[in-house]
């Protein structure tokens, strides 16, 4: 009888907290519900299954309201389990419909946290979102993006998703629809129905399809990338390899190995490994253009030069290798004037220190002379004006100094 009389009350109880919770959800107040569940679950974990689901129900809605996503996730994901294992689905229905809406809401409060930086918390709610749905594998790519936002202390995070894409075997490629709007003059992106129809109703024009890469490549050598920032060398070739075995024709991936390689004194294998980028794709000015950057960050000024040069060849007008080759004079100038520096004022130091500064001119006058050259075709360059008023400053030539800064407008 007592025992009878102790189950009433616990029964009573259940129902009295769960009315008080549903009470504080229909009067708007999501934090009074939580608590009250929360004070209540060592009674509700004990007690019929009914009690049990309807009570992980309220939790879950209170939790959706204070954007306690996974805290919605868990509860929801609780309300099936109960109902699944009496064969009841009383509050099933209304969970599963949670969970599908959650979705939006995680992508934008995801949005949201990457607008404001808050990198780790939007690549957790967009995984989140793709384990609510893990068709849409777009949602762990994304995820993945925004972890490596966030820098070095959220990159094995980073690791963990653009593995998850590469064992996925994640490709990204797809169709971009677009349209014009005719008020606003902007091109706007949206799935193909909706643009078919904006044209057809006469609010958008100009409708076009663009095929979007795969992102097959990028994932490969990110996770190249991020091991190579982190100091895991061999994890990073090995990455490497995988990417360029997926990727044979991406000359970009034979560089970034190439630069670790170099990064790690194995300075044989970097040579053998930009002559086989270079090989690839002799033709090719974008891949010269960062051979030249590669070797002139490296210290390997002639090789830089060199690669400069055979860019030019393929394309005369590519500023940015007029530029670098320029600079690459410049350098070699600037390198010889620690030595003088140290010269004293014997006989000796001081022919020394005019036959330095006699050869560091002639290098500054070389880059100078590269930049003259190439304003004859790009004459208001603002990069072309500003090395080249830094060279005359540098050689004391006020009169070309002058006229450099008169072009520029100052």
């Amino acid at each position: 009888m007592l025992f009878a009389l102790a189950l009433t009350w616990v029964g009573t109880a259940q129902k009295n907290e769960i009315k008080a919770a549903e009470k504080a959800m229909k009067a708007g107040n999501a934090a009074e519900a939580k608590s009250t569940i929360e004070a209540a679950m060592s009674l509700i974990d004990n007690a019929d299954n009914k009690y049990q689901a309807h009570a992980y129900s309220i939790l879950g809605n209170a939790n959706l309201q204070l954007k306690d996503f996974d805290g919605a996730v868990k509860n929801f994901n609780k309300v099936v389990e109960i109902e699944e294992a009496s064969g009841k689905a009383k509050y099933t229905a209304d969970a599963q419909q949670k969970l599908t809406q959650m979705t939006g809401d995680l992508i934008n409060a995801a949005v949201e946290d990457n607008n404001e930086k808050r990198y780790k918390e939007g690549a957790e709610k967009l995984y989140m979102a793709y384990q609510l749905s893990p068709k849409d594998t777009v949602y762990l790519y994304y995820a993945a993006s925004s972890a490596v936002n966030g820098g070095p202390e959220n990159y094995d995070q980073a690791i963990e998703f653009y593995e998850e894409l590469k064992d996925l075997n994640y490709d990204g490629s797809g169709v971009k629809y677009t349209a014009v709007n005719v008020a606003t003059g902007e091109t706007e992106t949206m799935d193909k129905t909706q643009r078919d129809l904006y044209v057809k109703a006469g609010t958008h024009k100009d409708p076009k399809e663009e095929k979007t890469p795969s992102a097959r490549g990028e994932i490969v050598k990110n996770i190249a990338l991020i091991y190579q920032e982190q100091g895991k060398n061999d994890m990073a070739l090995a990455a490497y390899d995988d990417a360029i075995a997926s990727n044979p024709d991406d000359v970009n991936l034979v560089l970034n190995k190439a630069n670790l390689y170099y990064s790690m004194g194995d300075k044989e294998k970097f040579k053998e490994l930009m002559a086989a980028a270079s090989d690839m794709a002799p033709d090719n000015p974008d891949l010269m253009y960062n051979i030249g950057v590669i070797s002139m960050e490296q210290g390997n000024l002639e090789e830089a030069r060199n690669a400069f040069l055979r860019t030019l060849e393929i394309d005369p007008s590519y500023v940015n290798a007029q530029l670098n080759l320029s600079t690459t004079y410049v350098n070699e100038g600037n390198s010889l004037i620690d030595e003088m520096n140290t010269l004293g004022t014997s006989r000796a130091d001081t022919q020394r220190y005019d036959e330095l500064k006699q050869k560091k001119d002639d290098l500054f006058n070389e880059g100078a002379k590269i930049l003259e050259e190439a304003m004859k075709t790009n004459p208001d360059n603002p990069g072309l004006l500003s090395q080249l008023k830094n060279i005359y400053g540098a050689l004391g030539d006020n009169e070309n100094f002058m006229r450099i800064k008169k072009l520029m407008g100052e």
